[in-house]
């Protein structure tokens, strides 16, 4: 099982990210509310600004001061380190 570092120690399985998405859309923020009143949201910013809203498996909705970018990155930079060893 792996997991992606979304910010101040806080981690992700990365098998149960489903998406990546930055806030600023208007359908995100509508999704964002709509998790905020169902109780499905995980704020992990700290207090910061979100810059990142994750997607999990689950329904719940993960709310980052890491950029969606940065996350991406650690994402597909963990899949690569992951496969390497099982090729050889």
């Amino acid at each position: 099982m792996r997991f992606i570092n979304v910010g101040f120690g806080n981690m992700v399985s990365a098998g149960r990210i489903v998406a990546i998405a930055c806030p600023d859309s208007a359908p995100v923020k509508r999704l964002v509310q709509d998790a905020k009143d169902d109780g499905r949201v995980i704020d992990v910013s700290c207090g910061r600004r979100t810059r990142a809203v994750v997607i999990t498996d689950s329904d719940h909705i993960i709310l980052s001061a890491i950029a969606a970018e940065t996350i991406t990155n650690r994402l597909a930079s963990d899949e690569v380190d992951v496969e390497d060893p099982e090729e050889e």
